[in-house]
């Protein structure tokens, strides 16, 4: 019987904190062995951590690198491992080391790399050429890392060919909505059509803007599922497999009997396949009873997006070295949710939350942020920044002499509130967490050193739209678990507006956010057109004025801090514009004023739907439209 324990090794990896990481290796080493597994996956530039960026052009991070992984052999004496680390030979490769009998016994370099969205692995790897198929005492295993496995005709084709009957695959795959279901299925389609078992270990937590989700799976021969951990958690997953049943299933599939033509497809790509022979380790303890794999539950969009969201922000905080955050609470909806993100990434104790109200900040504003502030638990610091803008106002005075109050002094509020934040993150050490959200942020509805002051923005990447999707989602959840919900129902019903003057809302300016996060997701994330968007049902004027906004706020983007992706088309990592940049496709009509916006229910596909919006919204800055370029 040619049977293999295989154990995947989910876990959290930290760039450049070489001595954790071999120690968690070392540590999921033991337990694995003790469950009688006889080989274990770790995920892909595991002992470095992923990604490392251009840490990987520094000699001596290398040299680390290394030394970590001649540390962590000896370890892998009675269980064999496959571990993810950066390979310095002739050139850096992006490489996984067979541990054997407590020595490297084998290394295998990535083919395929990755150099597009948040990839950028030619800028510091080369490409290897030799697929590698390690022999376990008898069962054959390809080894391939990532991006590898998502070509169709990538290095598993030949290793299949040459008698691997398990894939093993080592990855670091990020995290973005749908992207799970997108991995799962392709995963699927390998094993089946190389009538393989695929076994996919994915590395776990959050590395600055980037959350990965783990998730790792094993498929069988026919491309069904097998295991599956959990995601957005560590986790270690064993599974007993049988390759004789990818024999047989081989022996019934002509397609095989055509190796000969692939292999000579694939030449020009690849060098001969080859083969590590290895025994496995006598170990007469090892416990002899089968396993059952387990199979996780798949999440809901909105319960991966909620998990993302609090695994990026504690690893962020985490790893970073603070203990506590602060946010500036405004009665709406984003600081809201912001704040509940944050409490369940760090518990009540390690949040602060301060109330900054001015002369127009309404009494419903500040029950709100102190309602939510109850039911979650935090401690609450009211800092009144009226006395700051008055001071603002007295010593510009001079200088705006003659001038009538426009959006300068709006953006004061905001900036004084940026102020307060900063001075209690100095003089305690907490991170400031700003509040706005990917659809303030695409149109520049947000103020340059206001609200966009701080350290880590949790919900750049979130529409308005999924805003409240997910604040509704976290109170549902909380009820069916028989607890308060922790956003105030008047939070969610009130108009969002950024309470700079009297009676302001933000769809005085904005379109509805239903509408404006669907052009928003067509132009930002999907790269179409104007005249494409305008083809899809999208009134001219408005999509001209959305387009504008978007382009002309680059220079802001670039000044916000880090956020957490979520989406395929990230500002940041993802969608990289040049701010000086003069192309305008088409003739575009000069900027309109507020008032000379066309009537946004005409955007509507179906102009018979009414638009609804309700919701409150965490202080913002200034409105766009009124100048050339938003300050």
């Amino acid at each position: 019987m040619r049977k293999l324990r295989l154990a995947l090794a989910q876990i959290n990896a930290t760039v450049g904190d070489f001595d954790a990481n071999v120690a968690r290796v070392r540590e999921t080493l033991a337990k694995a062995e003790a469950l009688g597994a006889e080989l274990v996956l770790f995920p892909e530039l595991v002992l470095c951590g992923y990604p490392a960026e251009d840490l990987l052009l520094k000699s001596d991070f290398l040299e680390a690198n290394r030394r970590a992984l001649e540390a962590l052999a000896p370890a892998a004496r009675r269980v064999t491992a496959v571990v993810g680390f950066a390979d310095r030979v002739d050139d850096v490769y992006n490489a996984a080391a067979i541990l054997h009998d407590g020595r490297v016994a084998g290394v295998y370099h990535k083919h395929h790399l990755p150099n597009y969205a948040v990839f950028d692995e030619k800028r510091y790897f080369q490409s290897g050429r030799e697929p590698l198929v390690l022999n376990l005492g008898g069962v054959q295993l390809g080894v391939t890392i990532c991006e590898d496995m998502w070509y169709p005709d990538g290095p598993h084709v030949l290793q299949a060919q040459d008698g691997a009957e398990i894939l093993l695959c080592l990855s670091a795959s990020p995290f973005h909505r749908g992207k799970t279901r997108d991995r799962e299925r392709m995963l699927a389609t390998r094993a089946a059509d190389n009538v393989a078992i695929v076994a996919f270990t994915n590395l776990v937590g959050g590395q600055d803007e980037l959350v990965f989700d783990g998730g790792s799976v094993v498929f069988d021969e026919r491309g069904e599922l097998v295991a599956r951990a959990k995601a957005f958690d560590e986790d270690l997953v064993l599974c007993d497999l049988d390759a004789e049943t990818v024999f047989r299933a081989r022996l019934h599939d002509p397609r095989r009997r055509d190796g000969t033509t692939v292999k000579a497809e694939l030449a020009g790509s690849y060098l001969p396949v080859r083969h590590l022979m290895l025994e496995k380790p006598a170990w007469p303890e090892r416990p002899a009873q089968g396993v059952e794999a387990p199979v996780a539950p798949e999440l809901s969009s909105l319960d991966e997006v909620h998990k993302a969201l609090v695994l990026g922000l504690r690893d962020y905080v985490v790893k970073n070295g603070f203990e506590s955050v602060v946010l500036g609470l405004s009665g709406g909806v984003d600081s809201a949710l912001t704040a509940a993100l944050a409490v369940d990434a760090l518990g009540p104790e390690s949040v602060n939350g301060v109330l900054m109200p001015s002369s127009v900040t309404s009494e419903q504003s500040t029950a709100d942020a102190r309602d939510l502030a109850e039911r979650l638990g935090i401690r609450v610091l009211s800092v009144p920044i009226e006395p700051v803008v008055d001071a603002y106002a007295e010593a510009l005075g001079p200088a705006f002499a003659g001038r009538s109050s426009d959006v300068t002094e709006e953006n004061l509020q905001a900036r004084a509130r940026g102020n307060v934040l900063m001075a209690l993150s100095n003089k305690f050490g907490w991170l400031v967490l700003t509040t706005g959200n990917k659809s303030e942020l695409s149109v520049g509805y947000c103020t340059l050193y206001g609200d966009m002051a701080g350290g880590f923005a949790i919900l750049k990447d979130v529409p308005k739209t999924l805003v409240y999707a997910l604040s509704r989602h976290l109170n549902s959840q909380r009820v069916e678990g028989g607890e308060t919900p922790p956003i105030p129902e008047s939070t969610m019903l009130r108009p969002p507006t950024a309470e700079l003057r009297p009676g302001q809302r933000d769809q005085d300016v904005l379109p509805p956010y239903e509408i404006l996060d669907e052009i928003l997701l067509a132009y930002v994330e999907k790269d179409m057109g104007a005249d494409e968007l305008v083809a899809h049902g999208f009134d001219p004027a408005l999509v001209s004025q959305v387009v504008r906004w978007v382009d002309g706020n680059e220079y802001k983007r670039r000044q916000a801090p880090p956020g957490i992706r979520i989406s395929p088309r990230a500002f940041g990592r993802d969608r990289r514009l040049p701010i000086t940049n003069q192309f305008r496709p088409g003739e575009k009509p000069k900027r309109k004023s507020p008032k000379e916006l066309p009537n946004h229910s005409a955007a509507l596909r179906n102009p018979s739907t009414k638009a609804s919006h309700a919701g409150g919204e965490s202080a913002r800055a200034i409105r766009p439209g009124e100048r050339s370029r938003l300050q």
